[in-house]
């Protein structure tokens, strides 16, 4: 299975953040999508970083004025990305590996979607309960 696939079941929909925005910001944007992290962008198409619930957390422990802080601060620039081309086996290697939960979607550089664990265990488990009905149905003949 290909990560285009999980995209087609899920959409291609990606929430990004500009660079400049604060931490305030940033959280009513997690909110208001329910989502864990959010592609930082500065023209909504390019990939800058990527920022998440935990970066917000380890810079709320003591940090003042938390809230003031620009998401360029506390995001992470290198991000691993994929194409829509790529095996979901080796984006579950690649999250197990960095210990990462969310990887953009990227085709000649533009931003196509994003990917994350959540979508990886879906899709997986769908894979195994429809190899589970075929060998069901093999198996009673």
């Amino acid at each position: 299975m290909k990560i285009n696939d999980v995209l087609r079941g899920k959409g291609n929909q990606v929430v990004t953040i500009s660079p400049e925005a604060t931490v305030t910001e940033l959280l009513a944007l997690l909110a208001e999508h329910n989502i864990g992290a959010v592609v930082v962008s500065p023209d909504g198409s390019s990939v800058g970083g990527i920022v998440s619930e935990r970066d917000v957390v380890r810079l709320m422990n003591g940090t003042p004025d938390a809230g003031e802080v620009r998401v360029s601060a506390i995001m992470t620039s290198e991000v691993h990305t994929c194409g829509p081309d790529d095996h979901i086996d080796n984006l579950m290697r690649l999250m197990t590996d960095r210990r990462i939960r969310h990887v953009p979607v990227v085709v000649d550089g533009a931003l196509t979607g994003i990917v994350s664990i959540g979508d990886v265990v879906k899709t997986r488990i769908g894979e195994l309960e429809f190899e589970r009905e075929q060998l069901s149905n093999y198996i009673s003949g």
